[in-house]
């Protein structure tokens, strides 16, 4: 909390607070807990903290309705509408008793945030929660006063915000709402009826700011990950800035730029610049920036790995930021060398870029050895192919090749090693392998050829007209997807019954969606029996014997490329391994490897 404390904004809200006793709104198990008078102190050193580095201290109520019970097998929801993600609990109607006594839970909640010391409150709707289930005709279906039209919908956040404001007087109030809920497929609320819920909640006079966010837990459609431009909602606020009048608007979804952020602000469009995940990628942005050091700052990639854990009741991890959650055992910056040496890191791949300007930071002289004319790796070749938004990969790239001209590494390009590296480096004391993943194209019974994925997306290698890929996984889909992109005919054979098997959680959602949308044909649960001129034949459902047929076969299976472990075992007198040369993963492994080697050099 102490690295969020120091971030330099304004205002600093804390995470949302459950606030019935029963657990009806707790959404994952770390979540914390304010409906008791026993929690007032905990708080109260988190207001102290925030105040202490100069910010304002809100505090968040999060009752989760439809998406909580995480203890309990059920939920509570104001009409009984089935759960469309089936790790939900099963939902159960409230009574109007139960929903009065969950308004005065609240008030009491926020009653406690303001005696520990908390500068005001914050009541969320935003990613389908408890007071969204009553504002989107999608889950309330009720026929009493509470449900029917807008303002009926609109009832108990009314009943929320005055009793908050009679509970904590004059101290600000924020609301979080739907620019958009995007779940037009389920009968949920246009933009236009989220809009009308704004206008009623300004039209209280109880609320003294509105942050408007978008999108459900169970959208279809992306809000906040990389396949969103940033800028993409911006025309959320200006709308709802039209009926706001006087009351501020906080402001943030895939906005991680502070110059577009400023310049809505000047232009009138929003008040304050909302920031979440962009800090947990870098909690030093706003510094870098005011300070000039733009290109020091470590882009969030949108990729969600932080709400993949928190929705696996894990603790928030990043991508980008390796200290995130860690901060007690590896410090917020690396510690000096106590001995100085010269690091040779053998590729430049993420794990090897981060492993290069770790070293350096902690004093250690660093050169970087690639093999081809551009750093990056399998990031770089996977930036240039992504179908999603290529900037986000893209500004990673272009923060690591600032770091290193900051750092003074030594970067050497077209600088293939092999069994002179110690002639050539005579005064290097610890070496690196970041060598990433090659694809393997040996299959058995294989009579025909097989391509290797990378080099098709390379160039290097060109697909006919009727293809197959060797493969679901993550590598599998980008080529499966970008061929099928081309007009190319695809098909994906996958041993696995799913696809995507080794995708992260939050986007496995968009590569079945591709998959779908680009007309690829899945063969899952098949196994390979050979591999011909004809195509691959496969055993498939029922163990029949089936020939896909393709004019050209593509591998997308990585192995490990650490054979220069043998090479180098005895030139050095330090030799480390990381990222996809010890085992292929992903982005967020090599990252953090790199970091973790680099702090300890």
């Amino acid at each position: 909390m102490q690295v969020i404390a120091a971030t330099g904004c304004g205002i600093i809200t804390n995470q949302g607070a459950y606030p019935d006793p029963r657990g009806e709104g707790k959404a994952y198990y770390r979540q914390i807990a304010l409906y008791d008078d026993k929690f007032i102190p905990q708080f109260a050193k988190i207001a102290a903290l925030i105040h202490e580095n100069g910010g304002v201290a809100i505090q968040q109520i999060l009752h989760a309705g439809r998406y909580g019970g995480i203890d309990l097998g059920y939920c509570v929801q104001p009409s009984e509408i089935p759960q469309t993600l089936p790790h939900f609990r099963p939902p159960r109607e409230m009574s109007k008793a139960e929903i009065r006594l969950t308004v005065k839970e609240h008030a009491a909640a926020a009653r406690r945030s303001i005696q520990a010391g908390f500068d005001g409150v914050e009541v969320t709707s935003f990613m389908g929660y408890f007071m969204a289930n009553f504002l989107s005709k999608f889950t309330n279906k009720r026929t009493d006063e509470y449900g029917g039209p807008v303002e009926k919908r609109a009832r108990f956040m009314v009943e929320i915000i005055k009793e908050i404001k009679e509970a904590i007087g004059d101290r600000p109030l924020c609301l979080r709402l739907n620019g958009a809920e995007l779940m037009d497929e389920f009968g949920g609320n246009t933009e236009e009826e989220c809009l009308e819920m704004i206008r009623i909640a300004v039209e209280t006079g109880g609320v003294d700011m509105i942050s408007l966010v978008v999108g459900w837990q169970e959208s279809r459609i992306s809000s906040i990950g990389r396949d969103v431009k940033p800028g993409h909602w911006n025309y959320l606020a200006k709308n709802a800035k039209k009926v706001t009048g006087n009351v501020p608007i906080a402001f943030g979804v895939r906005l991680p730029d502070a110059a577009m952020a400023d310049e809505l602000i000047a232009g009138g469009v929003i008040d304050f610049f909302e920031i979440c995940r962009p800090l947990l990628a870098d909690p030093q942005r706003l510094h870098k920036y005011a300070a000039g050091r733009e290109a020091e700052i470590k882009p969030c990639i949108g990729c969600l790995l932080c709400l993949s854990r928190l929705f696996r009741d894990l603790p928030y991890l990043c991508t980008s930021n390796p200290v995130l959650g860690h901060e007690v055992e590896l410090g917020a910056e690396p510690e000096e060398a106590p001995l100085k040496k010269k690091v040779a890191v053998i590729g430049s791949g993420p794990a090897g870029l981060e492993c290069a300007i770790t070293a350096a930071q902690r004093g250690h002289a660093v050169i970087v050895l690639e093999k081809e004319d551009q750093i990056g790796g399998q990031l770089r070749l996977m930036a240039e192919h992504d179908l999603a938004n290529k900037e986000d990969l893209f500004d990673l790239l272009r923060y690591y090749r600032a770091m290193l001209g900051k750092l003074g590494v030594e970067v050497k390009l077209n600088a293939a090693v092999g069994p002179n590296f110690r002639k050539l480096y005579p005064d290097v004391d610890a070496v690196v392998l970041a060598t990433g993943a090659k694809i393997s194209t040996d299959y058995p019974l294989a009579g025909g050829q097989v391509a290797d994925g990378l080099d098709v997306l390379r160039g290097k290698t060109q697909a006919g007209e009727k293809v197959a890929v060797l493969g679901g996984g993550k590598v599998g889909l980008y080529i499966a997807e970008n061929l099928a992109g081309k007009g190319k005919q695809v098909m994906i054979i996958e041993s696995e019954q799913h696809l995507a098997g080794d995708v992260m959680p939050t986007a496995k959602w968009r590569h079945i969606s591709l998959v779908k949308n680009l007309g690829i044909e899945a063969f899952t649960g098949a196994r390979i029996k050979e591999i011909c001129e004809a195509g691959v034949l496969i055993i498939y459902k029922n163990n029949e014997t089936v020939l896909v047929e393709a004019d050209t076969v593509i591998s997308s299976r990585r192995d490990a490329d650490s054979s220069l472990l043998d090479t180098l075992e005895f030139a050095v007198d330090e030799l480390h391994c990381i990222g996809d040369a010890v085992k292929p993963r992903g982005l967020y492994q090599a990252i953090h490897e790199g970091y973790r080697l680099g702090a300890k050099l």
